[in-house]
């Protein structure tokens, strides 16, 4: 899905205000375009640019016409619109091959829909693997192009989310997820 960056390349990164706080794109120049090394969400109290300088010593901030596109893509999508957002701009091969598995089948779950970490699990050829499918998305470096927001559990309860629960819940109701009086997921759009 991606390509490695170039030896000694320089780490750029882009920040992006949106309505749940400033959200960080870390990325890098590569021979075929640019690839996303990491997504970092908006979580007081350090600001996504201090842990991006935290993370990534010596980057800066920087961005060229792809990069610019992702991110309109990305405030658009987080303002409750219908995108569909580049995978194919992601280091996933930076991940283990578990995880990256778990973030292909947690890309491919549609707008407006969820799934279980358990049926993520088995789709994933790992029938028993629910505590690895939340541990993989709990790591998840590309949260929001890789919308984790989407894996719950299977009682209809949020499950962790690197944005916060409310963030989380956000999401869901941005793309029309209802949920119940008792603040569950109505399991109507189950994907797997």
């Amino acid at each position: 899905m991606s390509q490695k960056p170039e030896p000694m390349s320089m780490v750029n990164y882009k920040l992006l205000a949106t309505q749940f706080g400033t959200l960080g794109i870390v990325w890098q120049p590569t021979h075929s375009g640019e690839i996303v090394q990491r997504v970092f969400l908006p979580s007081p109290p350090s600001e996504a640019e201090q842990r991006i300088l935290r993370a990534y010593p010596g980057s800066r901030a920087a961005s060229c016409p792809a990069i610019d596109e992702l991110a309109d893509e990305t405030a658009r999508f987080l303002q409750g619109e219908a995108v569909h957002l580049n995978v194919h701009m992601l280091a996933l091969d930076n991940c283990p091959q578990f995880q990256q598995r778990v973030l292909v089948a947690e890309s491919q779950i549609p707008r407006g829909w969820v799934s279980t970490y358990g049926r993520i699990a088995a789709h994933v050829g790992s029938p028993r693997g629910a505590r690895a499918v939340g541990g993989a998305l709990a790591r998840n470096p590309f949260p929001i192009i890789i919308p984790c927001h989407r894996a719950i559990q299977s009682d209809g309860s949020l499950g962790g989310f690197q944005g916060g629960q409310d963030m989380k819940r956000a999401l869901l109701q941005l793309e029309g997820v209802a949920f119940t009086a008792a603040s569950r997921v109505v399991m109507d759009r189950v994907y797997y």
